[in-house]
């Protein structure tokens, strides 16, 4: 996402056994068993005042928020949850560990937002403290003990009864050490030292800043700083040789599913596969853990946004025909390609082309800032996609918990992942390159089995851009299943363009813009919209809320929003742009450009109709319509459809085009005025431009939104603003602005402008807007 603009002219911008099923022990939120107990919260702790409320903030539980169980594609039955009330400290970043912990907070909620209960901006200078109790319980004798993190931002070191256990950088991938050496059979101590320079450092950081965690003005497109543990704490009993990481890729050309089973301290074993459907085992397959097994999957029902059917995966570890370990999964059958589709590349989902359209989610929430407070909230803007008509989701510059991936592939959304950035405007020196490419690896590795992940982002808008088509060309060879962005944004903020992968990808605000396929790749709008509306009563900080263009009312922004979508389906789809991606899906703090308020409190569009021009984008895509021809070298007159205005047609006079009555007893010099030479586009020649018949060399364009005629001054401004594309309309042929695609020919009281769906200017008005920049192409008045 790019700063917001100043003020300017509009600019061209997802039980073990097969039995029971997976999908019912995760979505009936599995709490952690066992009999360690959680820490006991003392009746002082309580949250402190969120800046804004969602509908959870007050619901949270304190000794165990978050209780649902966090791995859905490795799941077991016994664990132990560890979040809740913790002793914290904050000390000096170089010192040891303190000898008490004065204060405490509820992990896993950053020590920068109000659930946490710390509520207070941490700097480069600190260093986060974390230390509690737990027991083992008595049935876990006999079995290693795992202590599992979803996530921690950044430097973690991890003590058990006073010995480090492990130390792991990175803020976006999970981690785990095998803590059973260090255990003594009763009540054992855990102690989490955290360092999270944010942004002053050189890891990926995405769009957190050190700021003041309290609402205040400015901020722009970047956010309040996640420092610490922001993801569930955990307990998991396993085997001396069991299972790590299930690789599941569908194969649709043999009707398999691929797996790759990942395990530890079991070489020379085999895995046994098996793959069900409601308790109906479908395929089953045995290999060794070091190669490829493959399953079959006859008449596989396949996994799409309106179909997500997801199969149960059983994965049985064996010793001889022993069973060691058995872990539980789940899949999705689908494939994601590139191919030609009527001469134009785009990707394909199954083998078959649907426009993706999607918006821009950044996953910040004004009580837990990086963690939703419930798994409920976690799930609600998913489920906002899915009611307002989306297909796809754009995670930027962020990673989710594995619980979101999860409800993705449940609910059915197609995920462009992208990879946290580290800071803008700096070069990333050797370390930081080594530290972010072995997190991407990691994050890559953690999320490829989940089926609603199409595309990897790498990059994004040239943050910390480096090796770009190294990047994008190890990434294919790490996933080759997926798509891959080298760079979204590669028209913007100084951004290098790899030149390789499956898409090329701009941004353009407001937009929607001309993004161009190319003969290697498919063209997507990775970021436009920006449309701003501030609910009052709803504002992070009141009054300091900022938009790429704001909407004076609520009946504006949807107007404004569904023609967005409207000329993407009229214009830029049949052009070749496949996929799009608005921002954004929620308000996030001064940020006022969401479809949802910060706190998911209001839903600012309208559902029903977003939903409905969403649905017609996706049809058009399965059902294009016809290309509109019309013949050039000819000379014709443009002719009104509106009702009442039949008789009216586009003529010029001294140098503005009008409306006016034509007939056969006009005067010749009207009937002259109001015949056009149609010639190839002078900007697109998939576009038209209309000559004057009486004055050769001079041509109907916008300028300032007032239509003229002008001579060609043979400048590429001028021959965009001359350049109009033809796409049906009822009755006749609607004109659409090379240059600023989705604003029409309109005629409006007897006058000529380029107008805009839901603009603010009067000739944007939307009584009759689709009459009006309807025009039918008849027989010219003068030969």
């Amino acid at each position: 996402m790019r700063p917001a603009p100043a003020p300017r002219r509009r600019t061209w911008w997802r039980r073990l056994t097969a039995t029971t099923g997976l999908l019912a022990l995760v979505a009936t939120a599995l709490v952690g068993t066992g009999t360690a107990p959680a820490a006991a919260a003392p009746a002082a702790w309580e949250p402190k005042p969120a800046p804004m409320t969602t509908p959870w903030t007050n619901s949270v539980p304190v000794d165990k928020p978050l209780p649902e169980y966090p791995r859905p594609q490795l799941t077991r039955p016994d664990w132990t949850n560890l979040n809740g009330i913790w002793d914290f400290a904050v000390t000096g970043r170089d010192a040891g560990q303190p000898a008490t912990f004065p204060e405490q907070i509820r992990v896993p909620f950053v020590a920068e937002s109000a659930l946490s209960g710390i509520q207070r901006r941490i700097t480069e200078n600190d260093k986060l403290w974390y230390k509690r109790t737990f027991t083992v319980p008595a049935n876990w004798n006999n079995r290693r003990v795992k202590l599992h993190f979803g996530a921690s931002d950044w430097q973690t070191t991890v003590r058990v009864n006073g010995t480090q256990v492990g130390a792991h950088k990175g803020g976006f991938d999970a981690f785990a050490y095998d803590i059973t050496p260090q255990l003594n059979g009763g009540t054992n101590t855990v102690v989490v030292s955290v360092y999270d320079p944010s942004q002053t450092g050189g890891q990926a950081v995405g769009k957190q800043r050190i700021n003041d965690v309290k609402p205040h003005p400015g901020g722009g497109i970047f956010y309040t700083a996640a420092s610490g543990i922001w993801q569930t704490v955990w307990l998991e009993p396993v085997a001396s040789a069991h299972i790590t990481r299930l690789d599941m890729t569908p194969n649709l050309g043999n009707n398999t599913l691929r797996v790759k089973v990942q395990t530890g301290g079991a070489a020379g074993r085999s895995a046994r596969i098996t793959v069900s459907s409601g308790g109906t085992v479908v395929g089953t397959a045995t290999g060794a853990v070091s190669g490829e097994i493959s399953v079959p999957v006859p008449n596989p029902r396949l996994w799409t946004p309106e179909d997500p059917f997801l199969y149960d995966v059983k994965a049985d570890l064996l010793d001889g025909s022993a069973v060691t370990d058995t872990v539980g999964s789940y899949t999705g059958m689908r494939s994601i390609g590139i191919a030609k589709v009527d001469n134009i590349l785009r990707p394909v989902l199954n083998g078959k082309f649907v426009f993706q359209t999607g918006t821009l989610d950044q996953g910040y929430w004004p009580d837990g800032i990086y963690t939703a407070p419930s798994d409920a909230a976690l799930k609600y803007d998913l489920q906002a996609h899915k009611d307002l008509g989306f297909n796809m989701v754009r995670k930027h510059i962020k990673v989710e918990p594995q619980r979101w991936f999860y409800w993705a592939d449940k609910l059915g959304l197609l995920v462009w992942q992208d990879m946290p950035s580290m800071d803008t405007g700096k070069v990333p020196d050797g370390p930081a390159r080594t530290q972010w490419e072995a997190e991407y690896r990691n994050i890559i590795d953690q999320h490829r089995s989940s089926p609603s992940v199409v595309m990897w982002v790498n990059q994004n808008e040239g943050w910390g851009q480096y090796d770009q088509a190294r990047i994008a060309d190890e990434v294919k060879a790490q996933d080759p299943s997926r798509l891959v962005n080298n760079m979204s944004g590669v028209n913007c903020c100084g951004s290098v363009d790899g030149g390789n992968g499956d898409v090329v990808d701009n941004h353009i605000y407001v937009g929607p813009g001309n993004t161009a396929p190319s003969a290697t790749r498919a063209a997507v709008l990775g970021e436009f919209g920006g449309l701003g509306y501030k609910v009052p009563g709803h504002e992070w900080y009141p009054g300091g809320g900022f938009s790429y263009e704001d909407q004076p009312s609520l009946a504006a922004l949807n107007n404004r929003f569904v023609g967005l979508l409207d000329a993407i389906r009229i214009g830029q789809l049949p052009a070749g742009l496949s996929a799009s991606v608005y921002t954004e899906i929620t308000d996030v703090e001064n940020e006022a450009n969401g479809l949802l308020t910060y706190d998911r409190q209001v839903v600012k569009v309208d559902t029903a109709r977003v939903k409905a021009a969403n649905q017609a984008l996706i049809q058009a895509s399965r059902n294009p319509a016809p290309p509109v021809n019309l013949p050039t070298g000819q000379n014709k007159s443009l002719r009104v459809t509106t009702p009442g205005h039949t008789t009216k047609h586009l003529r010029h006079y001294d140098g503005l085009a009008f409306t006016e009555v034509v007939n056969s007893g006009s005067p010749a010099v009207l009937k002259a005025d109001a015949t056009w030479k149609i010639v190839t586009g002078l900007a697109n020649s998939n576009c038209y431009s209309f000559e004057s018949r009486n004055y050769p060399g001079e041509f109907l364009r916008h300028r300032e939104f007032r239509v003229r005629r002008d001579a060609d001054d043979n400048s590429a401004l001028f021959k965009a603003d001359a350049t109009w594309c033809a796409v049906a309309g009822n009755g006749g042929v609607r004109f659409t602005s090379a240059n600023l695609p989705g604003s029409y020919l309109r005629h409006i009281d007897s006058e000529v402008w380029l107008a805009t769906p839901g603009g603010g200017q009067p000739f944007d008005s939307p009584a009759l807007f689709t009459e009006d920049t309807t025009w039918a192409v008849d027989a010219p008045w003068t030969p």
